[in-house]
């Protein structure tokens, strides 16, 4: 059988490109090191040995960096002690090329601009590593991995890429720590509510914490029925509806008020999720909306506030049993495409770490999970509010206030959060021990009844940077809403007072 054979083209050679490098920023990077052991310091800070191009480089730049490190002198004199002895660069042995390359070292000044062009090429290096991955993958991926699978593994991927070495590190100077905590300072004055963070929506809550503060994990907990999930949905709807933003000269879209919201909702559906902010918005009873049990007056509330709802940016994920890296993934594109201001994740229980793991292992994967969950919030610079369940230990007490030491797997979660917030209603209690109606007791019941019905305390146990205390809020359990209480000190006097 013949075979048609055909000139290899300009595009055919093109096929064939070398991976991008610099062999000769790395020689005179390598002798400037040898020389000046000082100009090690000025890019070990993000320069690796994998970075170099060439394996030998790679070697000489490890045992130099072992060297200095170990306050030991690294020179093309100590250094071959270190490095195989038959160790050959073409057609020169070891002693004789590292005396080459002190001798065309480059000077101090300009090895951190040496360093750099060798970072950003490995960089470029790794770029074509992913990339062919990708190409290999979609061509030949395993039965059970989806296209979508892949995308989020080529987005880890690539923002590992993106952080690992990142050369804008180190240390500041102070002054300028001092710029931006006064830029916080006039940004919070000129803010409506004074507020150095995302408004809640709930004065009193506010007013104890200044808002939702960026990068901030904000630990949100509850035994089930204290509507933990309600505030956080309110919360959500509340800082979403009172977005605004100005377009930059760039072009980019800047939050000057409220915020966009991402809420990963593990529990309930999206449609659920709408259907609780649609009874809260329009006083329309969920169990009502669901049932079909409504007037033609609360019909057209319900679709006022459908109305309105289609303005808010408010973005749900309503995926069960994600992994804290697919969480990130999303949370990063979101930001990416639409901005985002604050993230919301109910719950944390529901989330999977990054490899499946037994029971016994589960506080190790809850640690995992909200370490990489403050990562999140620092790197993204948004506060992230993370439900969390309590262990049934409350339900033992006489006093049923919740503490730090009732957080499930709490080790992690209270050394993470820099808040820790708990729901707590006296009338969920107080409501499944009702005595015999007509016996004295039961008139005592009613009374303590009435104190507390419709009030939720929302108890500050952490606070990083602010008191901790108790907020009362108002709570309206057939919409499942908070809402400010109000204050003695603002009710209007008495008649005739």
């Amino acid at each position: 059988m013949a075979f048609a054979v055909r000139a290899v083209t300009q595009e055919d050679a093109g096929a064939y490109r070398q991976a991008p490098q610099n062999v000769e920023a790395e020689q005179a990077l390598l002798g400037a090191i040898l020389v000046n052991n000082e100009a090690f310091y000025r890019v070990s800070d993000f320069l690796e040995p994998n970075n170099f191009f060439e394996p030998v480089h790679r070697r000489i730049y490890q045992v130099a960096g072992e060297l200095i490190r170990a306050n030991k002198v690294a020179s093309p004199v100590t250094i071959k002690t270190f490095l195989p002895a038959d160790l050959a660069i073409g057609d020169i042995n070891l002693a004789q090329y590292l005396a080459r390359l002190a001798a065309e070292s480059t000077t101090i000044i300009n090895a951190e601009d040496y360093g750099r062009a060798i970072y950003d090429l490995a960089i470029r290096r790794s770029l074509i590593g992913i990339g062919e991955d990708m190409v290999n993958v979609a061509y030949d991926a395993p039965v059970e991995q989806t296209p979508r699978d892949q995308i989020e593994d080529a987005e880890r991927r690539l923002f590992e890429l993106a952080e690992v070495g990142r050369y804008d590190g180190g240390f500041h100077a102070f002054e300028s720590a001092l710029l931006n905590a006064i830029d916080m300072a006039s940004a919070a004055y000129k803010r409506d509510g004074h507020l150095s963070g995302l408004a809640t929506g709930l004065d009193d809550l506010d007013r104890l914490m200044g808002g939702l503060q960026p990068s901030d994990l904000i630990v949100l907990a509850g035994r089930p029925g204290m509507g933990k999930t309600s505030l956080a949905t309110n919360i959500a709807f509340n800082v979403a509806k009172a977005w605004r933003g100005e377009i930059q000269p760039d072009g980019s879209m800047k939050t000057v008020d409220g915020g966009i919201v991402g809420f990963f909702s593990l529990e309930m559906s999206s449609e659920q999720l709408a259907t609780r902010i649609i009874a809260e918005q329009s006083g329309v009873p969920s169990s009502d909306i669901r049932r079909g049990r409504i007037t033609e007056g609360q019909f057209s509330s319900i679709v006022a506030a459908a109305r309105e709802m289609q303005k808010v940016p408010l973005y749900v994920d309503q995926t069960g049993g994600i992994t804290i890296a697919q969480l990130a993934a999303r949370a990063r594109r979101l930001k990416r495409q639409r901005g985002l201001d604050l993230l919301v994740i109910d719950y944390i229980q529901l989330m999977q770490g990054s490899s499946k793991r037994g029971s016994d292992r589960r506080v190790q994967e809850v640690t995992e999970i909200t370490n990489n969950l403050k990562s999140l919030g620092k790197e993204l610079n948004v506060p992230i509010i993370a439900l969390s369940q309590l262990s049934r230990q409350v339900e033992n007490r006489d006093d049923k206030h919740p503490q730090l030491a009732d957080l499930r797997e709490s080790g992690s979660i209270e050394q993470d959060a820099d808040v820790v917030l708990f729901v707590y209603r006296e009338e969920y209690y107080l409501k499944n021990k009702e005595p015999k109606p007509g016996s004295p007791e039961h008139l005592a019941w009613q009374e303590e009844m009435t104190k507390v019905h419709g009030i939720a305390e929302v108890i500050i146990g952490k606070q990083r940077h602010g008191p901790t205390g108790t907020v009362r809020l108002l709570f309206e359990d057939m919409v499942t809403r908070f809402s400010n209480l109000a204050r003695e000190d603002t009710l209007p006097a008495p008649y005739g007072s």
